[in-house]
């Protein structure tokens, strides 16, 4: 009787003159799955049988990795499911956004190699990697499927006929393809299908480029407007391939990010590659993390982007302990466009333009826009819409803040305005990182003290005589030292939720990456662009987040008993972080030393990864217990893993740095106690040979004292685990009140062959 009067209140408080309420918002409905009523198999059918009168006020319906519904809501709408005795929780929807010719030979991935990570996982192709983005363009080459073998037997997903999108767009390569707009027109009304399509394909160009340097096929030539020319490649390039649609015009919102999960899960996919992020909530209110969960407890490897949020710190994104967290890093290629100006000084600069080039002979005046007449100055420095007078700017070189609107859509309205060229600006916060943008006109990013230098030279040349300056495109260079460099936009640490785990937990190239790119739109991205290329240069960790994705299809390939956690183990212990000068990784926002809260573990060194020694495994009930050891609630650890947890026998075995993480973090609070220490205890499962013994080698941060013991795992088997306590001990510091001190170490365990090395970080913090 109790499930009738919930339908019952379910039937009222969906009612259409409820659900299309202009202050209602979208709220996940998390429903104990224990609680349907027999004669339903699944949530999914009660929740439709109950509500099948308005079934226009559901969204979405979710049975795999969640058990609920999402819906249109008032507030006291959501308030009101809360009290009914089968509602766990009711989650506010979230909007996210999104976040290779030469990176495959950068990360050491040769397909001549007899023996290497390609040749031993079959180049992936029994793994199916579902990438969860802006859909895909299936008629490229790149998503090819000759030679492959039939689609593996245990996939049940399919390819959602829609417009523009027959179901022959699938084969053995791309195997499955859906899209998910609930949400999106729950919010924003009917989508405008003449600008979208309503279907898996790609409108945007973002999930196309992600697929494909996930599992991109051998693709040549290939190029973008002429640069970086090569073979184009993905990381598994025989990995399948399916498309989960999310993200529209105006965002990918979490109701459909979680259906996407769903969906993806049911399917049997081996990867999610997730290049979409916003801010950090805790765990229970994050879709993101709860259909992660839902994933890893099923076995499925997630890798998701740090977030493009760099260079400052607590910017990193998508922290969820179970999932892999990307950031990003250089190759050693880039592609030179230098400013010459009139007093003879070169500033370097980055660019993509495929022509026509300025006149080699000619030096063209130089205005900047924020020192322009008629404006209001602060819309004129940026180049923003309206801002610029053509009268000022025709036949110009421009000078454009970097900032608010695209860098791309700058140069739109430059041209528009009557400019010959643009050069774009950082700004002090961006500091010294280029991002190589297919510019619509002659155009050059340089660095903020470029900016500065340029600035200033007009500002003294505009009293006797018309600055002037050119653009020297000098294409396609490799080889570039120091590579790889921490990328200035990728995002940073420490982990704004739980500072005891440390992200982003490894970087991957993302700084101008040449992958597959739809038709129909122009690799600037901007709507006057009318250049049609197969292939786009983009920047982003949404570009680092699919090369571990490929990554992760070939270590599962070639370790099918692996876990999530164990590939992720695999790549974090052996990443490495120096570069091609054998010196520190650099920042590239500032040209100094990169630290472990920029890169993690390091930068991912995939043949290494393939026989790491040792991993560090995690289980979800490991997971359970972090999340109690976390003070989260039993309702909210529901929310997330969808079992009841009992967190006194958790709370009472560790602390929450205790999680089998591969890599340690501290926080200590200094409460006037002079002597501070704490301590973990980890357990490490032998991968590499019998009668293996591992030898501790100890780099403690400064001003503290490390110890581990036992010093020394003795193996006799494959498969075999043993456990170590790390104690660490260190004094208070003289700090001001909210001030932080951080000092970093490291922990190795060697064989003599394999090196499975953790970063230690300890942080002392001085409360307000």
């Amino acid at each position: 009787m109790a499930f009738f009067f919930f339908f019952l209140f379910l039937l009222t408080l969906f009612s259409p003159s409820s659900s299309n309420d202009l202050n209602s918002l979208t709220y996940i409905v998390h429903v104990d799955h224990e609680a349907k009523p027999s004669i339903f198999p699944t949530p999914r059918h009660w929740y439709t049988s109950s509500l099948a009168s308005t079934s226009s006020s559901i969204i979405h319906t979710y049975d795999t990795v969640f058990h609920g519904f999402s819906a249109r809501l008032t507030a006291q709408e959501a308030t009101n499911l809360l009290d009914q005795p089968h509602v766990i929780s009711v989650i506010p929807e979230q909007v996210r956004h999104v976040h290779t010719t030469r990176s495959p030979e950068f990360l050491g991935l040769r397909s001549t190699d007899k023996a290497g990570l390609l040749e031993e996982s079959d180049f992936g192709s029994d793994l199916v990697i579902g990438v969860i983005d802006t859909g895909i363009w299936p008629e490229r080459p790149s998503f090819d499927d000759r030679g492959l073998g039939p689609v593996p037997a245990k996939w049940n997903g399919q390819c959602v006929a829609s417009q523009g999108f027959p179901a022959t767009a699938c084969n053995r390569k791309l195997v499955g393809a859906k899209f998910f707009c609930g949400g999106y027109e729950a919010t924003n009304g009917k989508m405008n299908e003449t600008t979208e399509f309503r279907s898996p394909r790609d409108s945007d160009g973002h999930g196309t480029h992600t697929a494909s340097i996930s599992a991109g096929r051998y693709v040549f030539p290939a190029s973008t407007l002429g640069y970086a020319r090569g073979i184009a490649s993905g990381m598994a390039p025989k990995a399948r391939l399916a498309a989960y649609k999310v993200c529209w015009n105006s965002g990918c919102y979490d109701s459909d990010i979680l259906a996407a999960f769903d969906a993806a899960v049911a399917d049997g996919v081996d990867v999610v590659s997730l290049s979409v992020g916003g801010v950090v909530v805790p765990y229970y209110l994050d879709a993101i993390a709860i259909g992660a969960f839902g994933a890893i407890d099923r076995g499925i490897f997630v890798s998701a982007s740090a977030g493009n949020g760099g260079p400052g710190a607590l910017t990193v994104t998508n922290v969820a302990p179970w999932m892999t967290t990307v950031g990003a890093g250089t190759i050693d290629r880039d592609f030179p466009a230098n400013v010459r100006l009139g007093n003879g000084k070169t500033i370097p600069g980055v660019s993509v333009y495929g022509g026509p080039d300025l006149d080699p002979n000619k030096m063209y005046p130089l205005v900047y826009g924020g020192s322009l007449l008629g404006g209001d100055g602060y819309s004129s420095s940026l180049c923003i819409e309206g801002s610029l007078d053509p009268s000022l700017v025709k036949g110009k070189i421009v000078i454009c803040d970097r900032g608010i609107n695209s860098r791309a859509t700058k140069g739109d309205i430059v041209r528009r305005n009557g400019g010959v060229g643009m050069i774009i600006a950082n700004g002090v916060f961006d500091g010294e990182g280029l991002v190589a943008d297919c510019h619509v006109l002659p155009a050059t990013s340089v660095g903020a003290s470029g900016g500065d230098e340029i600035r200033r030279y007009i500002s003294e040349s505009s009293k006797s005589k018309q600055p002037t300056a050119t653009i020297v495109f000098k294409g396609t260079r490799l080889g570039i030292r120091p590579a790889p460099v921490v990328a200035s936009f990728s995002a940073r640490g420490p982990n704004p939720e739980t500072p005891e785990i440390l992200k982003p937990d490894v970087i991957a190239p993302g700084l101008n990456i040449l992958a597959a790119w739809p038709d129909k739109i122009g690799p600037s991205g901007v709507s006057s662009d009318n250049r049609r290329t197969e292939f786009n240069i983009l920047s982003g960790t949404s570009m680092a987040c699919p090369h571990v994705s490929g990554l992760a299809a070939l270590l599962k390939a070639a370790h099918p008993d692996w876990s999530p956690a164990a590939i992720r183990s695999a790549l974090m212990t052996t990443a490495y972080t120096v570069d091609n000068r054998d010196e520190k990784m650099l920042d590239e926002s500032t040209g100094n030393a990169s630290s472990v809260m920029d890169y993690g573990s390091g930068h991912v060194h995939p043949t290494k990864a393939m026989d790491p020694g040792l991993v560090y495994d995690i289980t979800s009930y490991d997971y359970i217990n972090f999340l109690c050891n976390s003070n989260y609630t039993g309702t909210n650890i529901v929310t997330i893993t969808r079992r009841k947890a009992d967190c006194d026998g958790a709370r009472r075995a560790g602390h929450v740095g205790n999680l089998n993480y591969p890599s340690f973090s501290v926080v200590f609070q200094q409460y006037g106690e002079s002597k501070l220490s704490t301590h973990f205890i980890r357990t490490v499962t032998n991968v590499g040979g019998s009668d293996s013994v591992y030898e501790v080698k100890i780099r403690p941060p400064r001003g503290t004292t490390v110890t581990v013991k036992p010093e020394k795992l003795s193996f006799r088997r494959v498969g075999q685990k043993l456990s170590f306590v790390v104690r660490v001990k260190t004094t208070e510091v003289k700090l001001s009140p909210g001030a932080t001190s951080v000092e970093t170490g490291h922990i190795v365990w060697s064989d003599g062959k394999r090196n499975v090395t953790s970063p230690l970080v300890v942080t002392l913090q001085q409360p307000l």
